[in-house]
């Protein structure tokens, strides 16, 4: 049997706020309440009880001799003290109420049969806490008990037999089985909270899996880039070295825009050690193949128009350059987007819209719906707008990801250029 001291999690309201008031008061373990629940029914028993048998009795023209009476009364009260039992010895306190009730029924008058609560508690309690057999084999014990014990004490007729065994198979059959249906019902419950939090620590899992991936393949991508303008840096200090005495003005414009581009590089770098949580690993497949960023987005929109519908790029204002590591999110955006366009929406038309605006630049990607149905495909979970967003955080860029009004999907990613060196126009560096 298993003690349950709190209350379970899919016990009702009512009973989860009784469980805290009696937590507060002291009152813990399962046979402390039961002795506290004997009391109360102890005393509601006698109320009752003396009630029905000095008012309501004779008023049907039933009365009771007084020791006969107080008998009676006194019975059924031992009887619900014996509930302290109930759930730390069921099967005890279950014989104990079963054999108080023969001389309950002997004390009774053969037109006014008496019976108190506890064999209803008792064999409630038999359903909630025993399995399904056993329950069922001690409230039929107990109800052969009762009946052929009555028939013992009182030497019934065929109809008063008949009445003795249906009120108590009433009696403890029914209540077994609401007792069983409701311990049903919270083991239930239970199960499906359990399933629940399972499925949600997996998807949980299942994300910081997919964020961790994509962040270890953001720092490979910055690798990447810092190689890059490392080694411009160490091209362009070998030329002004050769600069210093022919050229000393040339020379310094050099130095100026080695600091920047230094400058730059370790902005990135501040920039994603705050993210990104690096670790050994093999290095990518990649070899020397150019870094991608928004200088690439023709190639990448001709590639996908040729493998799926028609693809159209947009340029808006003056182009300029954005920061290497914004380059390549921003690029790796369009390209998830066009991805998830053609998986989800094949055929259908797309536009590609970068905007170089005054002091930010946008991109947009924006799918028609789609043209014809689209293959089923296992379910990713939303892992691939994860990614896009992480990417637009670690570049400090808004993103923002849903449907058309026309039916397709938009996904917009906005980049702030307040800094001068961002905001740089192609060209402008010395050579």
């Amino acid at each position: 049997m298993t003690d349950h001291t709190d209350t379970e999690p899919g016990s009702p309201r009512l009973t989860r706020w009784l469980d805290g008031r009696l937590t507060r008061l002291g009152v813990t373990g399962v046979f402390p309440r039961d002795c506290l629940l004997a009391v109360a029914l102890t005393v509601t028993t006698f109320v009752l009880l003396t009630v029905l048998v000095w008012f309501v009795a004779p008023e049907d023209g039933v009365s009771f001799d007084p020791a006969r009476a107080w008998l009676l009364i006194a019975l059924c009260c031992v009887q619900a003290m014996l509930l302290c039992l109930r759930r730390v010895r069921p099967l005890l306190c279950l014989a104990l109420v079963v054999g108080l009730q023969l001389p309950v029924i002997g004390a009774s008058l053969p037109e006014a049969t008496v019976r108190g609560v506890a064999p209803f508690v008792v064999a409630y309690t038999i359903g909630s806490v025993l399995p399904s057999r056993h329950a069922l084999l001690a409230v039929g014990a107990a109800v052969v008990v009762e009946s052929v014990g009555a028939a013992v004490v009182v030497t019934p007729n065929l109809l008063t037999a008949v009445a003795y065994v249906s009120a108590s198979a009433l009696t403890y059959l029914s209540a077994a089985f609401v007792g069983r249906y409701v311990a049903t019902s919270r083991r239930y419950v239970e199960l499906v909270q359990l399933r629940a939090e399972e499925t949600i620590r997996e998807q949980h899992t299942k994300i910081q899996g997919a964020i961790g991936a994509e962040r270890a393949r953001m720092a490979r991508e910055l690798h990447d880039v810092a190689a890059h303008h490392l080694s411009g840096m160490v091209v362009q200090a070998a030329a002004v070295e050769r600069l210093i005495d022919r050229d000393p003005a040339a020379a310094k414009a050099g130095v100026a825009w080695i600091r920047s581009q230094g400058k730059e590089t370790l902005d990135n770098l501040r920039l994603v050690v705050g993210v990104l949580r690096g670790r050994p690993g093999h290095e990518g497949g990649d070899g020397g193949a150019p870094v991608p960023g928004l200088g690439m987005l023709d190639d990448l929109v001709r590639t996908v128009g040729t493998l799926a519908g028609p693809v159209e790029l947009v340029r808006e204002g003056q182009q300029r350059e954005v920061a290497p590591i914004a380059d390549v999110a921003l690029y790796r955006i369009a390209q998830e987007s066009l991805s998830n366009a053609r998986q989800h929406a094949p055929g259908a038309a797309a536009r590609v819209v970068l905007r170089f605006l005054p002091r930010s630049v946008s991109l947009e990607v924006v799918n028609e719906p789609a043209a014809r149905r689209a293959v089923p495909a296992a379910r990713t979970g939303g892992v691939g707008l994860v990614g896009m967003r992480e990417r637009a955080q670690l570049i400090g860029a808004t993103f923002a990801a849903g449907a058309t009004a026309a039916g397709g999907w938009s996904v917009t990613a906005t980049l702030p250029t307040n800094d001068p060196v961002a905001s740089q126009p192609k060209g402008e560096a010395p050579a």
